[in-house]
């Protein structure tokens, strides 16, 4: 058998973890404050702000900035999925590493490419993840470039514009959420190398940060606040319901 019962049970528990956050996160954000709920309201307010400009130098920038840093991911990913490609041919040596650690369960070859195969496909995911959000961040650069100007900010076509231009930021910023998500997970998917019972514990805790992170962070507690300063601005359009 390539695969033991144990080994099936810490694959399904990774895979239903990574889904079943996923799934949660998104619902939970509709309803409560989240680090995707808070960013989203930013995101409005600055590009309600941005139709009020001529010049528009410095959004330019900032999105520039954005873009270098998911980059950045994207090519580090593209290494990882070479290096990870690599250690196919090296098989019989992996293993003789992995039977070295003390700890460690016994796994047969075909257990082992398994397990390089799984690895591969969470880098693959994150490499489409982080070049759809290049590309996203590139529409809005283009949006930006087309917005009409409202310095007054009563013209609702103009708000409507700069709503929707906040919209495809935020699927931008989506799509590098979740290829970042990709590398926490990839950090358990290592972990199934050394022994399926890690696997299943390393794939429960990255559930536990990210939502930490997400949703009970000092981060989302300070942009919340600031959130409800902005929101008594009487410059400030929109309220995300």
């Amino acid at each position: 058998m390539v695969i033991s019962l144990l080994d099936l049970l810490a694959l399904i528990v990774f895979i239903l973890s990574w889904l079943g956050y996923t799934v949660f996160a998104r619902r939970k954000a509709k309803t409560t404050n989240c680090i995707a709920r808070v960013m989203h309201q930013q995101r409005i307010h600055w590009m309600s702000q941005v139709i009020a400009k001529e010049v528009r130098i410095a959004e330019a920038a900032l999105l520039a900035n954005l873009e270098r840093n998911i980059a950045f991911f994207a090519s580090t990913t593209l290494l990882v999925i070479a290096g990870v490609l690599t250690l196919f041919s090296q098989v019989e040596k992996l293993e003789t590493v992995i039977g070295s650690i003390p700890f460690a369960a016994s796994s047969n070859h075909a257990l082992v490419q398994v397990k390089l195969v799984l690895l591969a496909g969470i880098f693959v995911i994150a490499f489409f993840q982080f070049t759809w959000s290049m590309r996203q961040y590139g529409f809005v650069n283009i949006m930006i470039g087309a917005a009409p100007l409202d310095k007054t900010g009563t013209d609702k076509n103009a708000l409507g514009y700069a709503r929707q231009m906040a919209v495809v930021q935020d699927q931008a910023a989506h799509s590098y959420n979740y290829g970042l998500r990709s590398y926490y997970y990839s950090m358990a998917a290592m972990c199934w190398f050394m022994h399926p019972g890690m696997l299943i514990f390393a794939s429960l805790f990255v559930v536990y940060t990210l939502y930490q992170r997400e949703f009970n962070s000092k981060a989302v507690i300070a942009i919340t606040a600031a959130q409800a300063y902005l929101e008594q601005n009487p410059a400030y359009h929109y309220k995300d319901q």
